[in-house]
């Protein structure tokens, strides 16, 4: 069963496809240059305590600066990790990674050039590790961090943001969420 963190959150799952309607003007990031605090993204979850894997093939289309779809592991407005499919801050699309400890370390990596991008966040312990996929099979890491010391029971699942668009579906594909730590944090296995 998922939970939404608001009584404004729509999202509706069939078979394995879910979809959350982002919220204009909505986002989770705790800025590094002015401490402001931005936490009231659509957020669709279930209680995880311990180790777990979320993935999930994530699409949307991007119309403004930082509109995407993330898996979110959450413990409170400042302390949370998320791996986002984004659109940038010069009109490209990219997985972006923020591990969030007081405020926001927010990491761009890899360009996507389609619509499209399967995104993992799994913990094992005190390890976060965050993987990408171009076609579901082959995952390369994005960020490996443990300087967190985040309670056992967090809030997992899926965020969709608009910050600075109208909103838009994000569907999240083969989604799971599952309730065991990976062999190998860095392989992403």
């Amino acid at each position: 069963m998922l939970y939404a963190n608001s009584n404004n959150v729509t999202f509706k799952i069939s078979g394995n496809v879910l979809t959350i309607e982002s919220i204009p003007g909505k986002d989770f990031f705790v800025n590094p240059v002015d401490d402001s605090v931005v936490a009231d993204a659509a957020f669709v979850y279930r209680p995880v305590v311990g180790d777990f894997v979320c993935r999930a093939k994530i699409s949307l289309e991007h119309k403004a600066k930082f509109d995407g779809g993330a898996l979110f592991a959450y413990q409170d407005d400042t302390h949370w990790v998320k791996a986002c499919f984004e659109q940038g801050d010069y009109g490209f699309k990219s997985v972006v990674t923020v591990a969030t400890d007081g405020v926001s370390d927010d990491c761009y990596d890899v360009t996507v050039h389609g619509d499209f991008v399967w995104l993992q966040l799994a913990r094992t312990d005190d390890v976060f590790s965050i993987h990408y996929s171009f076609d579901g099979m082959q995952w390369f890491m994005s960020r490996l961090c443990s300087s967190m010391s985040f309670d056992r029971l967090l809030k997992v699942g899926f965020e969709a943001q608009s910050p600075n668009g109208e909103g838009g579906t994000r569907t999240f594909t083969d989604f799971e969420i599952l309730d065991h730590r990976l062999f190998d944090p860095r392989a992403g296995q």
